[in-house]
């Protein structure tokens, strides 16, 4: 499959085509408000804002974690209200770390959507190279999204323990080393990961604002897997965000067929039964 990635330089010859949506998912975990408030300051021409806490996860009930993804039915809802069909060629960006891009380029993916890409650098590369930004906020008509969801990308929380004594499982931990060894926890309630995870902080992919050149991505996953293939690797991290960098940057490295626990470390640990690794 080609990069899911796209380049402000490709992006900037094709933003103005009809079926190319650009879509800002730009946001803030610890101030969830200030993604809004930096698209309506200035966004890239066209783009219209999806929110990460309201349009691209379910409504939380303190055991499914921080950003329990939506219903397929209702993400359907969600995408034809915002103006998106089968027929769009959709470009994502945030700040330009790919967390929260990552996110959405996943879920769309999930719903068997192909023509899907996140812009490399994110508005930070675009603005850095002096390209137009505005404030105006489209309207787009709205449409009828039909897709159906393709469940083999993701595990729940019942397969993931099913994965922890199963030798030929990968699971890899996006979040950052302190979190992964328990030292500190901000968010969650309880510090630790996963036993068994191998943490590969989503920082790790990039250089300079964008992604590593995808030879140099492939060698250090292929470490990871030590011998596994793409399909054995289950990725977290906190809430099922940040590990959509993981998955993309192997995606861009051509390891493709990795798979998601949605819930990830903030649903796992509010389950007493399931076991805590630290240090």
């Amino acid at each position: 499959m080609p990069s899911p990635l796209i380049s402000t330089a490709q992006l900037a010859l094709e933003i103005d085509t009809p079926t190319c949506v650009v879509v800002d998912t730009r946001h803030e975990l610890a101030n969830p408000q200030w993604g809004r408030e930096a698209y309506s300051n200035g966004h890239l021409p066209g783009a219209i804002f999806f929110s990460i806490d309201h349009d691209l996860a379910a409504e939380k009930n303190g055991k499914n974690g921080r950003h329990p993804l939506p219903a397929p039915d209702a993400f359907a809802h969600t995408l034809g209200q915002k103006g998106i069909d089968r027929t769009s060629k959709i470009v994502i960006y945030d700040q330009g770390s790919a967390m929260y891009a990552g996110r959405l380029w996943w879920m769309l993916r999930w719903m068997g959507h192909d023509e899907v890409y996140v812009l490399d650098g994110g508005y930070a590369r675009w603005t850095q190279e002096a390209r137009s930004v505005d404030t105006v906020i489209p309207t787009r008509a709205q449409r009828e999204y039909v897709g159906r969801a393709q469940e083999s990308m993701r595990v729940n929380m019942i397969e993931l323990r099913k994965a922890l004594t199963a030798p030929e499982s990968r699971i890899i931990d996006a979040r950052a080393p302190e979190r992964f060894r328990g030292e500190v926890e901000p968010i969650d309630p309880v510090a630790g990961h996963i036993p068994g995870a191998i943490n590969r902080p989503f920082t790790q992919n990039l250089r300079d604002g964008v992604f590593k050149p995808a030879t140099e991505l492939r060698a250090e996953f292929e470490a990871i897997l030590a011998s596994r293939s793409p399909q054995q690797v289950i990725h977290q991290c906190g809430s099922g965000v940040s590990a959509l960098a993981n998955m993309l940057a192997m995606e861009h490295a051509g390891l493709s067929g990795s798979r998601l626990y949605p819930g990830s470390w903030s649903e796992w640990c509010t389950h007493p039964e399931n076991p805590i690794a630290r240090a």
